[in-house]
């Protein structure tokens, strides 16, 4: 049996799920998310915990199985209390701006502004120039969007320039020595 898989997902008080032809549906407090899980694993809902289980012991369906419990737990935490990235921009004059309507402001050393669209189940804010908080209830929409505003100046190694996750550590390098003969 899986590890992950079998570990039994405890529901909070404020959430309801509801399984109807291998298609999932979560609600809470936060708004509402739909998953279609492999009709192989049978996905049981009893009182207060949501239990994962798999019909085959075929390879396929043991790797499907914690996977789908992990993605329901995801929902679950998602509608309840929701997930958010922050990110800190590292350079002289490298600022954020999200008044543009859906559009996230970028201003990172390039000679032009670059624009980035948001998707609108995501909420970004910038409550100083150099931050970014990026908060949604679909953890990994939050993660891919974040992951793309990095991807447009990675922090680079030598000065630490660039865009990182608020927690990320960047490992320096030596540069060059002068004068060495």
């Amino acid at each position: 049996m899986s590890q992950i898989g079998r570990i039994p997902i405890t529901i909070p008080e404020n959430v309801e799920i509801t399984n109807m032809d291998n298609n999932i549906s979560v609600k809470g407090k936060l708004g509402n998310l739909e998953f279609k899980f492999n009709s192989n694993l049978n996905i049981n809902i009893s009182d207060n915990e949501v239990t994962v289980s798999r019909n085959s012991d075929q390879k396929k369906y043991k790797e499907l199985h914690g996977l789908t419990r992990s993605l329901i737990n995801n929902m679950i935490i998602g509608v309840s209390e929701g997930y958010e990235k922050k990110m800190t921009l590292v350079g002289t004059g490298y600022t954020a701006e999200a008044n543009k309507g859906n559009f996230l402001l970028l201003n990172v050393g390039f000679s032009h502004p670059v624009y980035v669209q948001y998707p609108e189940s995501i909420t970004v804010k910038t409550p100083e120039p150099t931050k970014i908080v990026i908060t949604g209830i679909d953890k990994q929409l939050v993660g891919q969007f974040s992951a793309r505003i990095r991807q447009i100046r990675k922090p680079e190694p030598y000065k630490g320039k660039g865009i990182r996750y608020s927690d990320e550590i960047i490992r320096k390098k030596a540069g060059k020595t002068v004068g060495a003969k």
